[in-house]
């Protein structure tokens, strides 16, 4: 049987499970920043035109020191000829910058209006965004940088460089920047599209699920708790948590950390985050830079995020105002296939080890019946007067209800139960409340 995105019975914990590494929060929040790529773009074309423009001045001393005036005249003109072409480059690079930002603009608002708010931040962490932006912006400094380097001096004895490699390498950007747009405007084009949205965010679920450690938990109890640490930044969601750092110190002191909210809760200053189990307790120093909040959950290290927002653009497509019930039965594949996934994984609690496997943090995540709910409660809450909804999801939950084991089957048997009677109520005629109650995997196709 295959699960999809690589994960077998196994689960994600038996294949492609790293150690957390301790930038790994940092690197997931650069991934969520729009600044960081651009500025690090024009960082690059900056070293890259002074390395440019150094070799155009080793070529013309070393011409010049061999008395090839003749060759330094032809790369003259051939810079000359080239001056036009990289002049109207940098003024057309602008127009270019501004069709991108407005193409993102109305995506970003497409996508919000269209599917959920909480989608923008795939359209934020796209790599092609990011990096078309990014050379596009290289492009018009390094083209802007190319421009100071036209010696006014004609003679070829005179002249101090010759920006000829510049000038090469400006008309490759330029076709990069072209390819670029290409790729972008076709990745814009389909983000905008119901079933790429819905596929990046299970994809960024399964993800989440293949970074949780393997193994079956540490049922017994902890040690008595010792001691509880107060958050002391801003109110925040929190994002999540730098694993190795906690481990780290954790280990330092011989305890095990718990880490009482959730990802994705709220939290606000003077609220116990960590409570400590053993006889010591990590210094504050210790623990700077371990716990995150922002302003809105992200799916670094949030199990149940991917199933928020796959019922949120289920919830919103069957609205009156949208009436859209194929949404709906797309994020609900997507659903099923992730609850599939997880349906004989351990949940309630993640613990994470030191290199010796001694447990050093435990982090309360989500519980099968929690991941259910999420998944299932708002979309049958609107599926009684839509019959491809409603067959949908009994196909769904009639596949898990094989799937699962028997301790897990009650929240299943629930939801079917729940869907069935509030069928029953919106439908008063028979045939039709026959029709909506028989399960179909497309609906009704």
């Amino acid at each position: 049987m295959s699960y999809g995105y690589g994960f077998g019975p196994g689960g994600p914990g038996r294949r492609g499970y790293r150690r957390p590494r301790a930038l790994s929060p940092l690197r997931e929040h650069l991934r969520d920043t729009f600044w960081f790529a651009p500025t690090l773009g024009l960082l690059c074309a900056f070293a890259l035109w002074w390395v440019a423009s150094a070799v155009d001045a080793e070529i013309v001393d070393y011409l010049q020191s061999e008395e090839a005036y003749d060759e330094v005249s032809d790369l003259i003109g051939i810079a000359e000829d080239a001056r036009t072409i990289v002049t109207t480059i940098s003024s057309a690079m602008m127009t270019f910058i501004g069709v991108v930002f407005s193409i993102s603009l109305v995506a970003v608002q497409m996508a919000s209006g269209g599917f959920t708010p909480r989608v923008v931040r795939i359209f934020v962490r796209s790599r092609i965004t990011k990096l078309t932006l990014t050379v596009f912006l290289a492009t018009f400094l390094f083209s802007l940088l190319v421009l100071t380097q036209y010696d006014s001096k004609s003679d070829p004895r005179l002249v101090t460089t010759v920006p000829l490699v510049q000038s090469i390498l400006v008309m490759i950007m330029v076709v990069l920047s072209l390819l670029l747009f290409i790729a972008y405007v076709s990745s814009t084009l389909r983000l905008m599209q119901v079933g790429p949205v819905v596929d990046r965010i299970t994809r960024d679920a399964f993800r989440v699920l293949a970074k949780q450690p393997g193994g079956e938990p540490d049922r017994g109890p902890l040690v008595p708790e010792t001691a509880r640490i107060a958050h002391r930044g801003r109110a925040g969601v929190l994002l999540d948590v730098n694993v190795a750092r906690l481990v780290r110190a954790a280990r330092r002191e011989g305890v095990v950390l718990r880490l009482i909210p959730r990802i994705g809760d709220f939290v606000v200053p003077g609220t116990p985050v960590l409570a400590a189990h053993g006889v010591g307790t990590p210094s504050r120093r210790a623990l700077r830079y371990t716990v995150f909040v922002g302003v809105e959950r992200t799916s670094h290290q949030d199990l149940g995020f991917g199933l928020r927002q796959l019922s949120d653009i289920g919830l919103r497509a069957l609205s009156p105002a949208v009436n859209d019930p194929t949404t709906a039965v797309q994020c609900l594949d997507r659903i099923v296939q992730f609850l599939a996934a997880v349906v004989e994984q351990p949940l309630g609690a993640v613990h994470h080890r030191d290199s010796r496997g001694a447990v050093r943090l435990v982090q309360d995540v989500p519980e099968w019946a929690d991941l259910v709910d999420l998944g299932f409660t708002e979309i049958r809450g609107c599926a009684g007067g839509s019959p491809q909804v409603s067959r949908r999801l009994l196909a769904g939950i009639d596949d898990l209800l094989l799937l699962a084991p028997q301790d897990r089957r009650e929240p299943l048997v629930r939801h079917r139960t729940l869907l069935v009677q509030a069928v029953e109520r919106t439908v008063p005629e028979a045939a039709e409340r026959a029709f909506a109650l028989l399960p179909d995997h497309q609906g009704i196709g």
